[in-house]
Order: structure tokens, then C-alpha cells, then sequence
């Protein structure tokens, strides 16, 4: 029988006599040395040779596998990661590797601390007031009838010495006859005269007054109160005709030649206002003229509903320009007292309620670290934070890209922000059922959206679903637990307005994570059974509407405010957004409605 074979057969059978061979001649031929021949087969597979390359992710180092593919957390390629000796260092707990690549893509930069002037420009708001030690009040020092009224209404201007007022008093009639019957025993009795005289003068009539009735040998009838001071008469308490009592309220007079301006200083500018600094002032009805004054007094005291501190400057007023209840516009540069200070930008700042954390760049590094460090902050300047300690002059900090610096140290299981213990990483908020691990997927999706892919139907819905929201801060600041639980509600119904079919691929499954997110917390809103533990949801919830505006965007002809209150959440700080500038704190209503700053605008 013939057999017959195709040309693929015959490769095949050709390829494996050569390979045969081959084997043959390693294991039995070769150098005729078979220790050298199984040596050289062990180096051949040695797995620590310089042909093996590990692969990396250029956005997350700490990714290392053995062959190419992508990265498990963001999909990007993997690239080899550089072996040679001089590149391999120990990386301490608290420190996070980063390639140049990783470092380009996330647009993060550096620059050195540096020791500067502290300067800052304060703007303070006040008012025009009366100088209270220029304030006169004038009583009657004895009781009698009003017969004839010289001031006819408030706002006249008066002089001292002035008439202001005549009055027909018994009282003073008898005290009279009582001093012409003692004038008679002066000589002999200077004691009754000279008692007569002051009980007199206590009742404001002046030597000449004395005098006069003392030479006439008869009491006066009418008594004229004049003006103890020149000024502008402010009130009236009397008309012709009224009877009045020893010590009863008849006019008051205001000296407006110099007049206090009150600015009121917030408690963050505070550290930065001191006496004698000189404040440059407008007025609007004073227009084209820029007024200056010295602080003469810093109030010891805060207002604990305003929670400012009055600032006074005194300032002339001949002409009476300024009139008390104007509003003033003033601006105040400050300098602190040290002429030196160690000053890093506010963008290189990462906030988690009391601690203030930066990243520092690792010197002299073959590969580039970045350090995770606590500081102590002193006052704001402007763009930049005065440093009390936890820097050096000429350390190299991160000022942009510094939060996605934080979120691959806690992606690393490092020191972060919201895990300063490193590990695991754990959610920053407490969502029930809502796992680490969903946590960090959702980050990771928040990280890939890209706004451009958002079209603005989807924003306008958004910004109707942060409209109830703001509805319920208002309602947080009102203590309205019916109006609270109503607008959450209010929410859950725009929620389900909002087309998620407007969106495609990782802007799509990101929205989902977050709705899911947003849901969850407006439940715990609903579930709390009093103010205070539906402000706890309230305070994830805010999150949550912050992420969302900031990662999705919104569209509105309005500007809307991040803003921030160090002592809510007991002391850990807390976020809320709100359609006014005006700090109108939810997470503690009348108790201290004014606590808080803004820290970020939404135009």
C-alpha cells in the first residue's frame, strides 16, 4: 500500500528531526561537560536574569507584573519599569513613587518653600457712628412746666450755651427766695449763704445766673435750659406744655465734629488687624473722596450670632459729611510683625478638618517620592498660608495635582488625607452598606469623566436637582425638620428627571455609582429621627452634590457657593453648597448661623 503525505506533513516532520537533533547535541555533545550543559539550561531560565522586565502602570507604580497587559485599576498599557541598580531604592510608609509619565498626565507641579513677607489685603465693611463720649442727654433737674420750646425738631443743629428750652418752676421759685433770704446772713452766716448758692448750681444755674437774681432782690419765674455742648439734637422727648419731673429725659444732643467708623472684622482676619494700622475708607455719598483713619480699638469681644469682632477708626467730621448709618467700603493692608515667614501656596494645601497636609518631594532621588507630611498653619496672606512648623525653607512641595497625589497614596494602602494611618483604605464617610471597594471603584470612575463628553441638557438637569438641595440646606438652617424631610423628598423626585441616557460609556456608569450614592443619602436624611442625626446625612449628602457639580458640571445663570465650617461634624469640619454668599451654616442653625467661610465659587 502507498502512502502519501502533503507538503504541510513533510514540514512538520522536518521541524521536529531538526529539533532532535539539536536536543541531542545540548544534552550529549556540545562541550562534552554535562554539568555545564544542565548549568547553562538553569541560567536559561533564571528569573532573575537581565532578560526578564517587570511592567508597570505610569499612573499607578505600585502596579509591578510580570509581563505586559493593562493596569487593573485605570486600563492603561503597561511599560517597563527601569531595573538597572541605580534606580532600585527603598521607599519608606509614607512615601508614594510616581513616574515622569504619571507626573505629565496628572499635571502635577512643584516648587520650593520659600520665606517671604505675610501680607494681606482685608476688605471690611462698616458703618458711620456717633462718638459716644460726644453724646449728651439732657434732664431736668427739677419739675415745672415746659413754657416755651426753642428746638422744634430733631436734626436741628444747636450751639453750646444755646437756649434750648424755658421752664416755669415752683421748685425753683422756693429755692430762690431761699438763697436772697441767706444772702442777707452771708456776713454772718456764710455757711446757709454758701449752702443756698450750690443747692442752685446743683440744679445747673451758673455763677452769673446767682448773680442776677441776688442784684434784682427777687426770684425769676422762667428758667432757660441752655446747650451744654454744640451739636445736632438727635431726640426730643418733650412739647410745649408738658409738665415734667425732676430727672425726666427732655432732649438729646450729639457733638458729629468727629464721629466713629465700626468695621466689622471677621475672626480669620482677625490675627491680621492690630491698633494703630490705618484703614483707607469710601463712602458712597461721599463720592470721589477716599477717607483714612487709624484703628483706635480692636473689640475684646465676638458677636456670637454675627461672630465679627467691631473695629473702630475715629475720624473728623467738620463739615458733618459723614453721618451715622453710612455705609462704609474699607480696605486694610496688613503686614505681619515678623518681616520674615515661611509662606506656601493655599493650592498645595489638602484640608481634613483640623490637619492641614501637604505632599513633599524626596531630594535627591534617582526615582521621584513624594512625602506625606502634617504642617501647622498660621494665618492666610492672600494666596498663601503662613507655616508654623512642619516645613523648612528651600523643601520642594506639590501646589498642583496634589489631591490625585493623595488619591494614589491611598489607592497604595499609604498615609493619605482622609487615612493618615495608611493601610487599607477606608471610606471617608460612613456609608452602611457602601464598601471600601466601591468607594475606590467610584473614585476611579469620577477620576475618568471628562466634561467635554457632558452635554449641557444633562447639566440643567443637575442644577434643578441642586436646587432642592439648596432648598434643604435652607430648610438645615431654618432647624425645619418638616421642611427638611419634604425638600429630600422633593430631590428624590428630581433625581428620577434626570436623563441618564444622555450619557455614554465611563460618564454613563460613573453617573449610576453616584446616584446610587446620592439616594442613599438622602434615605439616611429621611431615616433620622431628629435634626441632628438627619444633618449627619446632610453631611454626606453634601458630598456627595459637591463631587457631582464638581466632576459633571452644571448649567445655570447662577452662582452658587462651596462653603466650609471648621467646627461642624464635632470639630471635624464640614462642606455645604449654597445659592448666597452669606454664610447661613446648616449644620448648626440660630446657634451659630454665621460660622463658616467660602471656599470655592461656582460661576
Amino acid at each position: 500500500m502507498k502512502i502519501k503525505y502533503n507538503k504541510r506533513e513533510l514540514k512538520i516532520a522536518g521541524i521536529t528531526l531538526l529539533s532532535g537533533l539539536i536536543l541531542g547535541w545540548l544534552f550529549f555533545g556540545g562541550s562534552g561537560n554535562t554539568q555545564n550543559a544542565a548549568n547553562q539550561k538553569i541560567e536559561t531560565h533564571n528569573p532573575s536574569g537581565d532578560e526578564v522586565s517587570i511592567w508597570t502602570c505610569s499612573m499607578h507604580p505600585q502596579i509591578k507584573m510580570d509581563k505586559p497587559g493593562q493596569c487593573p485599576i485605570c486600563g492603561m498599557d503597561l511599560i517597563p519599569l527601569d531595573q538597572s541598580g541605580d534606580n532600585e531604592e527603598a521607599i519608606a510608609f509614607d512615601q508614594i513613587q510616581m513616574s515622569e509619565s504619571a507626573i505629565k498626565l496628572a499635571d502635577i507641579q512643584t516648587a520650593f518653600v520659600k520665606k517671604g513677607k505675610a501680607e494681606k489685603t482685608i476688605n471690611l465693611l462698616g458703618k458711620v457712628q456717633a462718638d459716644e463720649r460726644r453724646i449728651s442727654e439732657l434732664t431736668a433737674r427739677f419739675g415745672g412746666r415746659i413754657e416755651k420750646l426753642f428746638v422744634n425738631f430733631t436734626g436741628q443743629n444747636v450751639v453750646r450755651g444755646q437756649k434750648l428750652a424755658t421752664i416755669y418752676s415752683p421748685e425753683l421759685i422756693a429755692a430762690q427766695r431761699e438763697l436772697l433770704e441767706a444772702s442777707k446772713f452771708k456776713d454772718s452766716n456764710p455757711a446757709f449763704f454758701k449752702s443756698a448758692q450750690t443747692k442752685l448750681k446743683l440744679w445747673d444755674l451758673n455763677d452769673t445766673q446767682i448773680n442776677d437774681i441776688i442784684e434784682k432782690g427777687e426770684p425769676q419765674l422762667y428758667f432757660n435750659v441752655l446747650s451744654p455742648i454744640t451739636g445736632t439734637v438727635t431726640e426730643r422727648h418733650v412739647t410745649i406744655g408738658d409738665y415734667i419731673k425732676e430727672g425726666q429725659g427732655l432732649l438729646e444732643v450729639i457733638d458729629l465734629s468727629k464721629v466713629w467708623v465700626m468695621f466689622d472684622a471677621y475672626e480669620s482676619d482677625l490675627p491680621w488687624i492690630k491698633i494703630g494700622d490705618e484703614i483707607d475708607y469710601t463712602i458712597q455719598s461721599v463720592p470721589g473722596k477716599t477717607f483714612s483713619g487709624k484703628i483706635t480699638y480692636v473689640d475684646p469681644f465676638i458677636n456670637a450670632k454675627t461672630r465679627v469682632a467691631k473695629i473702630r477708626v475715629e475720624q473728623s467730621n467738620p463739615k458733618l459729611e459723614l453721618k451715622p448709618e453710612m455705609f462704609v467700603n474699607g480696605i486694610l493692608e496688613s503686614k505681619m510683625e515678623k518681616s520674615n515667614e515661611l509662606l506656601i501656596p493655599k493650592s498645595s494645601i489638602l484640608w481634613t478638618g483640623k490637619r492641614a497636609v501637604v505632599y513633599v518631594k524626596v531630594p535627591a532621588k534617582k526615582t521621584i517620592l513624594f512625602q506625606y507630611r502634617v504642617i501647622d498653619l498660621g494665618p492666610l496672606a492672600g494666596d498663601f498660608y503662613v507655616v508654623n512648623s512642619g516645613l523648612s525653607e528651600g523643601e520642594e512641595i506639590a501646589i498642583n495635582g496634589v489631591f490625585k497625589i493623595d488619591a494614589a497614596a491611598q489607592l497604595a494602602g499609604k498615609p493619605s488625607m482622609m487615612n493618615p494611618e495608611g493601610g487599607k483604605t477606608t471610606s471617608a464617610h460612613d456609608h452602611g452598606e457602601m464598601t471600601d471597594t466601591k468607594d475606590s471603584e467610584m473614585a476611579l470612575k469620577m477620576d475618568k469623566i471628562n466634561k467635554k463628553n457632558i452635554p449641557d441638557k444633562f447639566k440643567v438637569q443637575l442644577y434643578n436637582t441642586v436646587n432642592e438641595y439648596i432648598k434643604m440646606k435652607d430648610a438645615f438652617f431654618a432647624s425645619n425638620t418638616q421642611a427638611v424631610d419634604k425638600s429630600a423628598k422633593d430631590m428624590k423626585s428630581s433625581l428620577k428627571k434626570i436623563d441618564m441616557e444622555l450619557l455614554e460609556g465611563n460618564e454613563h456608569m460613573a453617573w449610576m455609582d453616584m446616584l446610587t450614592m446620592i439616594n442613599f443619602t438622602l434615605d439616611q436624611v429621611l431615616k433620622g429621627k431628629n435634626i441632628d442625626e438627619k444633618r449627619v446625612g446632610f453631611r454626606d449628602l453634601s458630598n456627595n452634590i459637591t463631587t457631582s457639580i464638581e466632576k459633571f458640571g452644571i448649567k445655570s445663570d447662577k452662582t452658587l457657593y462651596l462653603e466650609y465650617c471648621p467646627m461642624a461634624d464635632d470639630n471635624k469640619g464640614a462642606f455645604w453648597i449654597s445659592a448666597n454668599k452669606e454664610i447661613q451654616n446648616p449644620y448648626f442653625g440660630e446657634q451659630m448661623p454665621k460660622c463658616g467661610e467660602v471656599k470655592k465659587i461656582y460661576k
